[in-house]
């Protein structure tokens, strides 16, 4: 199937928000990162999204001019193509945006979007990222107005993340403390600025003790029960009854019992990467500690071509992710729920 249309991503989302699933967010990295969330999403026969960080458009972008709007382009151009060789329908999506990269990634990429739709197509992405929560938040919402409106012309779904999520993500650092958690507070100070919808539909990032990258047991305190408070405190001022499609941030290493408490309180959405990352990295590990003497020259000998040519190991990696991703749907509930 082709990349989702705007209307299509909206169906999406709706229907994982009314039935209480979410669609795994993948981070990918490359054509082959790329090729691995697509056959996981299809091995699952689950809808899904992929995503692009700042990091992983720089990596993208080549190590020559290392330019971020290139390799998100680039690649969204490539999965535009081959997307539709899988049977499943793929949302486009770039990852944390903080305010010093917002010239040089998301404002440019929403205006190749703008004129794309002026002539008459679809947008290239379907939903960007703001990552507004290093900056207070009067300057985080004022922000994401002028990008909501933006996004909004272009077809396009907005994300916000309006607190912290600790660790460290492409360079955006937040200390694990009593912080990552929002409050009802900030969540209808959101809603008064970006509205419920009536100004452009939105994600939320709400922060809920989430958490960027590897962490052992017990040094996070997930508390996604929170979600439910935001949920009704914003309904008990609005009127509007569940009025925000939550993201989960930092989701590597979450329970079970954390990810479904997540779901039935409106997540509609959840990043992988951390996981993701180590099972594609994991069978290269295994096949080069294995086939040592035949990825490498030893002792003037010419090694075996079949263990050092990229697609023998390219292979098992992608096949790693895909069940990851595959696994991933499991969790989340997405299993089986693609559209027809």
């Amino acid at each position: 199937m082709p990349i989702a249309t705007p209307e299509v991503y909206n169906e999406m989302l709706d229907r994982a928000k009314a039935g209480k699933f979410a669609y795994p967010a993948i981070n990918v990295t490359s054509s082959q990162t790329l090729h691995a969330a697509l056959r996981g999403f299809a091995e699952a026969e689950s809808d899904g999204i992929i995503q692009i960080s700042t990091g992983g458009a720089e990596f993208l972008g080549g190590q020559y001019s290392k330019d971020m709007v290139t390799g998100a382009v680039a690649l969204a151009e490539f999965a535009h193509i081959v997307a539709a060789k899988y049977d499943v329908t793929i949302a486009l999506h770039t990852d944390h945006c903080p305010k010093d990269k917002l010239d040089g990634y998301v404002r440019p990429l929403l205006d190749i979007s703008a004129e794309r739709v002026a002539k008459g197509e679809n947008p290239l992405f379907q939903s960007h990222m703001w990552d507004g929560s290093a900056e207070t938040l009067a300057d985080n919402l004022a922000i994401g107005q002028e990008l909501l409106a933006k996004a909004v012309a272009a077809k396009i779904i907005l994300e916000v993340e309006i607190t912290p999520t600790g660790g460290e993500e492409d360079g955006v650092t937040h200390e694990i403390n009593d912080e990552l958690y929002t409050t009802v507070d900030d969540a209808i100070r959101t809603a008064e600025a970006l509205g419920l919808g009536e100004k452009g539909r939105y994600l939320l990032a709400a922060s809920f003790g989430n958490v960027h990258g590897v962490y052992k047991p017990g040094n996070v305190v997930l508390r996604p029960e929170l979600l439910k408070d935001l949920q009704q405190g914003v309904a008990e001022r609005f009127g509007k009854a569940d009025p925000f499609d939550f993201v989960f941030h930092g989701g590597s290493g979450s329970t079970a019992e954390e990810i479904a408490t997540a779901l039935e309180n409106g997540v509609v959405k959840m990043n992988l990467d951390t996981d993701t990352q180590y099972a594609f990295t994991r069978p290269v590990a295994d096949h080069m500690f294995k086939n040592y003497d035949g990825v490498l020259k030893v002792d003037g000998e010419v090694g075996s071509k079949k263990t050092y040519d990229p697609r023998t190991w390219g292979k098992l990696a992608e096949a790693g992710m895909a069940a990851r991703v595959t696994e991933a749907c499991a969790a989340l509930r997405s299993t089986g729920t693609k559209l027809k």
